[in-house]
């Protein structure tokens, strides 16, 4: 077979050309650290670089996300410290001011203070993060969550709580509700609240110019309760119980009113006594009741009777209960609950107990500083008892701050655990990228090596192989 010069030329040419693409790419792969510089190197390398990528990618964002979680809830457990402290301080001042030697002008100053940390609080409240988004308005971040109103700190935010996905499965909540913090605050003990005074509303007929009245019972009734309603005038009272359906009011009915209208009655208790907060020894006992304990002082002998008025038309004694002798300072128990009075309740004085309802923290620290301001005497019952309940109900507070700084803990450990997990994720992806796409520098710099070395030989060759000629041997 006759081959040409040029066809010598074009073949060397091109081995010579393919070499030195060899070597270039060799060298990329060192200089770049990566293996694989195009699709073409390795089909399904590619394929698989490109996915751990997409992979790694969605991982980062986790590890972004549980940065910004992590972030908020530091910020909102913060403010939650801050207020923590502020309760603590508003408690102190609580005790100062059941001082009985303290004079009105003690007590207004005490309320000015008291007004400045009310507002203190709601300007902690109402924090924003570092992006300006308030932090205890639910999901609505740009509305101001706690606003004054003529009737009171008032919420607007939601009750939807902002979560942030931080892994595949998991998305946690980086904000709490003001609503759960402040406001849905349960009163008295959590259980129950145990108080001075009791307002009824009962179903009565009444005649004009009458002073019987007649009520479908009298059992929930003692001599000197206040009556409204009714066509009664103010100052109106109970003045003696006839039988079990009527009672005989201090003044006549003015005005002419309808059979079975609903007329009020209240005790605000006229001796020295103040019940504790109490609490509930027997969960099995406890039936979320309302009741009263009436007192009777006869002969300077004082009793006291418990009766249950979750139906004020039907109240029933408590079994065992009825005309107990008092001591003061002793417990009253009764259907798993546990009570005690200190002091000397007047003959007519009622107290009552009944489940807990929301009282917002704002609000507890309202009536505190109403009661500062009252002309109630320092010392006095009414006083006294209404700085014992504001005290019990700070404690309450406190204790909704502390369950939610303990729920954000909990959620600042987790995001803790799932931000190490994301970054061995993360460390995984990188290294199965490097084993798939890292250069193996061992085996490259022995290829460049090879790969130079037949360079040289064919160009040492083609040298020689161009100089042949016929003519040089003629």
């Amino acid at each position: 077979m006759r081959i040409s010069t040029a066809t010598i030329y074009s073949s060397n040419v091109s081995n010579m050309n393919n070499l030195e693409a060899q070597i270039a790419q060799t060298q990329q792969q060192i200089s770049t650290g990566n293996r694989i510089q195009s699709p073409a190197d390795d089909p399904t390398g590619a394929a698989r670089i490109i996915e751990l990528n997409q992979a790694n990618s969605v991982n980062t964002q986790y590890g972004t996300n549980n940065t910004a979680a992590q972030n908020t809830l530091s910020l909102s457990e913060n403010v939650l410290q801050s207020v923590t402290t502020l309760l603590q301080s508003v408690k102190s001042t609580a005790v100062n001011a059941a001082n009985g030697v303290l004079t009105t002008s003690d007590r207004q100053s005490l309320a000015t203070s008291l007004q400045g940390q009310l507002q203190e609080l709601l300007g902690l409240a109402n924090s924003t993060d570092g992006t300006g988004n308030y932090l205890f308005s639910g999901s609505k971040g740009n509305t101001q969550p706690f606003v004054n109103t003529p009737a009171g700190i008032a919420y607007q935010g939601d009750s939807l709580q902002r979560n942030i996905q931080v892994s595949p499965t998991r998305q946690i909540a980086s904000t709490d509700v003001g609503t759960d913090i402040f406001m849905k605050v349960r009163n008295g003990n959590g259980t129950f609240t145990a108080s001075s005074g009791l307002t009824l509303g009962i179903s009565a007929n009444i005649a004009v110019g009458a002073t019987s009245v007649t009520v479908a019972n009298t059992g929930a009734l003692v001599p000197g309760m206040p009556i409204t309603g009714g066509g009664f005038p103010a100052g109106t009272t109970v003045a003696s119980i006839t039988d079990a359906t009527h009672f005989v009011a201090s003044n006549p009915a003015t005005t002419a009113t309808a059979a079975g209208q609903t007329i009020q009655f209240a005790n605000t208790g006229t001796g020295t006594g103040i019940i504790s907060t109490g609490a509930v020894i027997n969960p099995a006992l406890y039936n979320n009741n309302t009741y009263q304990l009436s007192f009777s002082v006869v002969a300077g002998v004082t009793t006291y009777s418990v009766t249950d008025v979750t139906n004020p038309a039907a109240p029933v004694a408590v079994a065992g209960q009825t005309n107990v002798a008092y001591t003061s300072g002793n417990a009253i128990n009764f259907n798993g609950i546990q009570v005690q009075i200190n002091g000397a309740p007047a003959n007519g004085d009622v107290f009552s107990v009944s489940p807990s309802a929301n009282q917002g923290i704002f609000a507890t620290l309202s009536n505190l500083i109403n009661t500062l301001k009252s002309p109630a005497a320092p010392g006095g019952t009414s006083f006294n008892q209404s700085v014992n309940d504001a005290l019990g109900n700070i404690d309450q507070g406190l204790n909704n701050i502390l369950t939610v700084r303990a729920s954000m803990g909990s959620r600042l450990n987790e995001l803790t655990a799932l931000q190490n997990t994301v970054s061995q994720q993360g460390l995984q992806y990188q290294q199965t990228l490097t084993s798939i796409q890292g250069t193996d520098y061992n085996k490259a710099i022995s290829d460049l090596t090879q790969q130079h070395t037949a360079l040289q030989a064919a160009q040492q060759s083609f040298a020689s192989i161009s100089k042949l000629s016929l003519f040089n041997y003629l």
